[in-house]
């Protein structure tokens, strides 16, 4: 077993860049713990979806106290995140705790991380192609957001990943009006019920380890804090790039 400093340190740095970018929870935390601390697949999907969510409580506390979240956005999202992910849970428990299980997660975590690089990388792109096109019917942008929530709702559930960069950079082509701090703000205020119904199926299912997730909290949630202060302080292109390769040198490794 790992020092605990080290699953603290881990909770600092992970929770310090979701702060700041919205990005690198479960798509750092996960392969970090299956990868280095050799944790198995669906116990480090739980415990990071749980260890997400109240680190997730404590940003969007801060953001709330600057009045930087759009709840409307985040509650359409829920509508379709919350029922796919329950649909998940209910089929994670019909498979059970099984190697098919373990092999699922892992190639679904691969997946996930390799669109995570490219929506990391290609943000001024994306911004800048939805800010010239034109603007989408209210219906259109609700229909859109909902779905997009669905999809995001099952990505997380099977892999923790997903709800940051993939879900930052839907946002930024649906709500290209909204400034950047604000949409980082949204995903990580819709991230903590997502996460939580997660990551009580999980728990439900056996599949948390409350050891590791006492130590990641430990650091996380100062780390998130600091982050959040930190939010487009900080050489947006460096954080770019570092996270965009990181990301995808791990999804090939976890595939």
């Amino acid at each position: 077993m790992p020092h605990e400093w080290l699953y603290s340190l881990s909770g600092l740095i992970v929770g310090f860049l979701v702060g700041m970018t919205g990005v690198g929870g479960g798509s750092l935390m996960t392969p970090l713990l299956i990868l280095l601390f050799g944790t198995k697949p669906q116990s480090a999907v739980g415990t990071d979806l749980l260890y997400a969510a109240i680190t997730k409580i404590a940003g969007t506390s801060v953001n709330r106290h600057l009045n930087i979240v759009n709840w409307r956005i985040v509650a359409l999202q829920m509508a379709g995140s919350l029922p796919a992910g329950l649909i998940c849970l209910v089929f994670l428990h019909h498979q059970g705790m099984s190697a098919d299980t373990s092999h699922l997660i892992k190639v679904v975590l691969g997946v996930a991380l390799l669109l995570t690089a490219p929506a990391i990388l290609l943000k001024p792109k994306l911004r800048q192609w939805a800010e010239g096109r034109k603007s989408l019917s209210v219906q259109g942008e609700v229909f859109l957001t909902v779905l997009l929530g669905a999809f995001l709702g099952t990505l997380v559930t099977l892999s923790s990943v997903g709800a940051g960069a993939v879900g930052m950079a839907a946002l930024t082509l649906l709500y290209p009006r909204f400034p950047t701090r604000v949409l980082v703000a949204t995903d990580v205020a819709h991230a903590v019920p997502l996460t939580l119904l997660a990551g009580s199926g999980h728990w439900i299912e056996g599949s948390v380890d409350t050891f590791i997730l006492m130590w990641l909290l430990v650091g996380s949630i100062p780390g998130i804090i600091l982050g959040t202060l930190f939010a487009g302080k900080l050489n947006e292109n460096a954080q770019r790039w570092f996270l965009g390769i990181l990301l995808a040198l791990i999804g090939l490794r976890m595939i």
